[in-house]
């Protein structure tokens, strides 16, 4: 019987470990691409409720007088999203979304107040346009929040771990409900 030589133990371990390599980056690749897939979808949805709000907010202003508060509430959210967004940065741009959240919650709330508001073709079109795109945002959110799970348990799994910190691959930060959310928004008219 012919002894192997050690020099192939080497050169298939050396082969398998390549190997194992290209395919880990090439998944973590993939799956960083889902990731900032989704999240363009997230941004997509988003801009489309920012495009959406100077719209909103004209009508309202144009039907009922109430506190300017809520007014600035929106537009500095709107205002945080497009910043945080021109600088790239996501935990900004999440941010952002949950204050545009609780602003445009205080805003709709405030609105159930005035009837004749309601009674108007523009603030009716536009509210159904809004809440078609609050639907694509809740989606666009759940699909970036699976993706960014995914890819964060394949950074953080072994051995797919070790190759996601030889190539650099960081984890991603998913999108949570703002502190507070769980809670109906207060509008108090006697201010």
């Amino acid at each position: 019987m012919r002894k192997i030589p050690m020099s192939w133990f080497l050169i298939g371990g050396a082969a398998i470990l390549i190997l194992w390599l290209v395919s880990s980056y090439n998944g973590l690749v993939s799956s960083k691409g889902l990731v900032e897939q989704e999240w363009a979808q997230v941004e997509t949805q988003y801009q489309r409720r920012i495009d959406l709000i100077p719209n909103l907010v004209s009508t309202v202003k144009g039907a009922a007088s109430f506190e300017q508060e809520t007014f600035k509430a929106v537009t500095e959210a709107r205002s945080a999203w497009a910043q945080s967004k021109s600088i790239a940065d996501r935990t900004g741009q999440i941010q952002a979304a949950g204050q545009l959240d609780s602003a445009l919650s205080r805003l709709l709330v405030t609105v159930e107040a005035y009837p004749q508001l309601q009674a108007t073709q523009a603030f009716r079109d536009l509210m159904t346009q809004l809440e078609g795109t609050e639907n694509r945002v809740a989606t666009a959110r759940k699909d970036y929040n699976e993706a960014v799970v995914a890819y964060n348990v394949r950074t953080r799994r072994f051995p797919g771990l070790l190759a996601a910190k030889l190539f650099g691959f960081e984890p991603e930060t998913t999108f949570d409900a703002a502190p507070g959310a769980e809670n109906a928004p207060a509008v108090d008219f006697t201010k």
